[in-house]
């Protein structure tokens, strides 16, 4: 086996070697940073709709408390703005939701539906979790979702839910006296569900991936053809004419050529060690026939 492709054989092995741990970290290292873009834009969503509610809460509903003795103004509830300005966002993303997911809602487009449902009951089951964080296949294609439990920690809300007769009259007459009581002070009635789409960061980081692997690839063949070019002009190429003028003198032919380089590597130092033996070969063969 010639030394060049020895040479080459070991430089594929260590390109492979290297491409698939540097595939692998970069891979992982893009995914997580995906990962956390999308987890960062769902919190993001989630806080507006958190400031929205207090806005609401402490500006808004004390402004509303005169017309609510007439009419009930679904404006003055925190949950009912949320939803109206992260619905003006879903105009301009409509991948992105926000939900106040509610088993037993007063409004009933907030009622939860099955996977909704399953988050609420696990807040239920374990009160002092705070968030959930986990994946699902939605219409528009895979999605993150965050969820935060909605529970009762203020007796002031329970007027509007306890009981019918102690709800607001224009509020049952609104909504209908069938849904939405029944609350108890400390008990978890829903949750804050916000899903952001994962394809878009997904789509980035593996676009970024085959960028780099491309470009990685790239470098690594464009180094190996300047090693097995700098191989053969450096040490294949002398070696291979010293190997030539050794067969000759080997064969009796002392009338070769000496054998220069203009280098003071190991291939220099290797072709004067030739010239002197050649010297002395041709000393000793003159000696010999006198």
């Amino acid at each position: 086996m010639k030394l060049i492709l020895k040479f080459n054989l070991v430089f594929i092995a260590i390109f492979l070697i290297g491409l698939g741990a540097a595939g692998y970290i970069s891979n992982q290292l893009l995914q997580q940073n995906a990962r956390e873009e999308i987890l960062q834009n769902a919190r993001l969503v989630m806080e507006t709709a958190l400031a929205t509610r207090a806005y609401t809460s402490g500006q808004v509903r004390p402004l509303l408390e005169t017309q609510m003795k007439y009419s009930f103004l679904p404006q003055s509830v925190p949950s009912y703005s949320a939803h109206e300005v992260l619905n003006g966002l879903r105009k301009k993303f409509p991948d992105y939701a926000y939900k106040e997911a509610t088993l037993n809602p007063t409004n009933p487009r907030d009622r939860a539906v099955d996977w909704e449902a399953d988050i609420v009951n696990k807040f239920r089951a374990s009160p002092d979790q705070g968030e959930l964080v986990g994946e699902r296949d939605a219409p528009t294609g895979r999605s993150l979702y965050i969820a935060r439990p909605l529970q009762i920690k203020d007796a002031a809300c329970l007027p509007c839910h306890s009981t019918v007769e102690a709800a607001p009259k224009t509020m049952v007459d609104r909504y209908g006296p069938a849904n939405g009581f029944g609350w108890q002070l400390n008990e978890v009635v829903g949750a804050q569900v916000v899903s952001v789409p994962t394809d878009v960061p997904i789509a980035r980081a593996t676009a970024a991936y085959r960028t780099f692997m491309t470009s990685l690839t790239a470098v690594f063949v464009l180094i190996g053809i300047a090693l097995n070019l700098m191989l053969l002009a450096m040490v294949i190429r002398p070696v291979a004419k010293l190997s030539k003028l050794a067969d000759q003198v080997s064969l009796g032919n002392m009338d070769v050529a000496d054998f220069h380089v203009r280098s003071k590597d190991e291939i220099g130092v290797l072709a004067d060690s030739f010239n002197r033996m050649k010297k002395s070969l041709v000393q000793a063969m003159k000696m010999l026939e006198e």
